[in-house]
């Protein structure tokens, strides 16, 4: 560290402006106030921590300054901003401890740095991406890469508050008690790393020169010749009298807006009391209707309990009675179905037999037609015989008066009226058997009395 680090420990660095003063500490006659502040101080570490952020000062002067200048955009070629990210290097590894072991290694500033997405989850992003480049390759280089991310998202400060803040959680381990970060130097420092949150940054991270090894701070650059101690002194002592009436009027101005803001409080003081004491009445009147609420609230308990104990017992009864009334409902019922089914059956024999009455009907009415035409063609018949039959025994009567009349009519004449005889009477003989196996042995069925369950009875007729 010794090789790459200058913190100018033989000499003190001031601010002079915008430049830096340096003054060999064996020839400066330090007065009362300086030699008790130093006396505090812990040697080299103090020098090293206020040169430091002296340097720091000058370093973020210049960078609003040079801002301004150039519309409130930087980018990696201003020098004031390489030799911020150079000073901030410095103080990020002023006081840190070496790593356990005997080989002693020198830490690395990301394992700083990798410690702030514990306690800051927007940090995780810019870890994540810094860890996902490919052209950084040492940690070192991942550092400067975070760093710049950091100061471009404008939350730096916001970082660098959280490693004060968590310092004896995230620092105790790493650095030394006297190192800046663990002093109230780091406190300012995050202070004027707020003022950078004005400025909008374009820097690269991809570049290789992120792996380069850590430079040596240019104090040619904010140095300026040493002046006569009287005309040093003379000069202080201006600035130091017009730091104090300017200090005097801010804090007469402090005072005035104290005392304002004093007799503010002691009147919003009175009102808090005024609503202090209603508060407590209210509360007292809250807690009275509190009380009467929970008496009715147990009164209504109570009667809450009983009407549900009713109400059960009730709907215990309601419950049995509902039960029967379905028992009984269901036995009428199935009593119900069983007369339906039974006069469903009744019904279906019912138009069956009705069916087959109806076709019998039908059948004996055709049948009956039939016979009854069969009939009167026989009743012609018969008549038509009757007749023939008169009229057969017309002629022979006729014929016996003849055969009185005449007895000598030949034989042949008698032989031929007696074969006619014997026609005529076989033929009335086959027509009155064909009669009488048509309508007496077969006969005419047809209904007689009234109708019974079992259908007409019928007869032959």
């Amino acid at each position: 560290m010794a090789k790459e680090t200058i913190y100018l420990c033989n000499y003190r660095v001031s601010v002079d402006g915008d430049w830096l003063c340096l003054e060999e500490l064996h020839d400066i006659e330090l007065d009362v106030v300086e030699q008790e502040q130093n006396a505090d101080d812990d040697g080299e570490g103090s020098l090293q921590r206020t040169n430091l952020l002296n340097v720091l000062k000058l370093i973020i002067k210049e960078i609003l300054d040079s801002s301004l200048s150039h519309g409130r955009m930087l980018d990696d070629n201003n020098t004031a901003l390489q030799q911020f990210f150079l000073v901030l290097e410095h103080i990020l590894r002023h006081g840190l401890k070496p790593k356990k072991g005997l080989m002693r290694e020198k830490r690395d500033l990301w394992e700083v740095l990798e410690r702030i997405e514990k306690f800051c989850n927007e940090a995780k992003d810019i870890t994540w991406s810094v860890r996902e480049l490919p052209s950084v390759k040492t940690p070192l280089g991942r550092a400067r890469a975070w760093l710049r991310l950091a100061l471009m998202q404008k939350k730096l400060a916001d970082y660098f508050k959280v490693l004060i803040d968590k310092k004896e959680e995230i620092l105790g381990d790493l650095y030394e008690a006297d190192s800046i970060m663990m002093e109230e130097e780091g406190m300012i420092i995050g202070g004027l790393l707020v003022g950078l949150n004005v400025i909008d940054c374009s820097l690269g991270v991809k570049d290789e020169d992120l792996d380069q090894p850590m430079g040596v701070i240019d104090f040619s650059l904010y140095l300026k010749e040493n002046q006569s101690l009287s005309t040093r002194s003379n000069m202080e002592m201006s600035k130091q009298m017009a730091a104090i009436l300017d200090q005097k009027n801010y804090l007469e101005e402090l005072n005035r807006h104290l005392s304002a803001t004093v007799a503010n409080l002691q009147q919003k003081m009175i009102s808090l009391q005024t609503a202090t004491t209603l508060i407590k009445e209210d509360m007292i009147i809250a807690h009275n209707n509190i009380l009467q609420l929970q008496q009715e609230n147990s009164q209504l308990r109570s009667e809450k309990e009983a009407l549900i104990e009713e109400h059960n017992k009730a709907i215990k009864v309601g419950d049995d009675d509902v039960e029967m009334l379905c028992a009984e409902l269901k036995r009428q019922l199935h009593n119900e179905c069983l007369l339906k089914q039974k006069l469903e059956k009744d019904l279906e024999h019912e138009m069956i037999v009705n069916k087959e009455m109806e076709m019998m009907m039908k059948i004996m009415e055709k049948d009956l037609k039939i016979r009854q035409s069969s009939l009167v063609i026989m009743k012609k018949e018969n008549e038509s015989l009757k007749h023939n039959n008169a009229q057969l025994q017309t002629q022979l009567q006729v014929c016996f008066l003849f055969f009185l009349l005449s007895l000598s009519l030949s034989t042949a004449i008698m032989i031929y009226l007696l074969l006619l005889i014997i026609m005529i009477t076989m033929i009335t003989v086959k027509l009155f058997l064909e009669f009488y196996n048509k309508f007496v042995c077969d006969g005419i069925y047809v209904p007689v009395g009234e109708e019974n369950d079992d259908g007409w009875e019928w007869a032959r007729y």
